[in-house]
């Protein structure tokens, strides 16, 4: 897969997460409400923007990003939210997501280096160096 496609999947997976987070913020109860709902949110304004910055990137490489819920949830490996979740399955799936989008990001930084652009491997990194410091809150909050 070119980094383009690489980058066009992130994209997808970027625009169905930050759904996927609203949803959680709405639907979040009990004792760790506060907490998760501000949470929630904070994921969900730094996914804009990584999304953001990720559709402009694919643009200024000459890559077309896909910009419509039905063509990202086909290109998406991250599953939307049912409204089912319990808080602990909530918690549970964004760690999941952040570590679908970590091992992503990993294959496109490599891609993109193997194609020559490594701004796009740059943009990869600092997503991910993000992502892996969410990643193990989330461990310590699920401990």
């Amino acid at each position: 897969m070119t980094h383009k496609k690489e980058l066009n999947k992130l994209v997808a997976n970027l625009t169905v997460l930050y759904t996927k987070l609203h949803s959680f913020h709405w639907y979040v109860k009990g004792h760790s409400f506060y907490t998760l709902h501000q949470v929630f949110e904070n994921y969900y304004n730094n996914v804009t923007e990584t999304l953001d910055e990720a559709a402009e990137r694919l643009l200024a490489i000459g890559g077309h990003p896909v910009s419509t819920l039905k063509g990202s949830l086909e290109l998406a490996t991250i599953k939307e939210a049912t409204e089912k979740e319990s808080t602990q399955e909530m918690v549970a799936q964004v760690l999941k997501d952040f570590e679908l989008l970590i091992n992503d990001l990993t294959h496109l930084m490599s891609v993109a280096e193997d194609e020559g652009d490594q701004g796009t491997s740059d943009f990869a990194l600092g997503v991910k160096t993000e992502l892996k410091k969410n990643v193990w809150m989330l461990k310590a909050y699920l401990a």
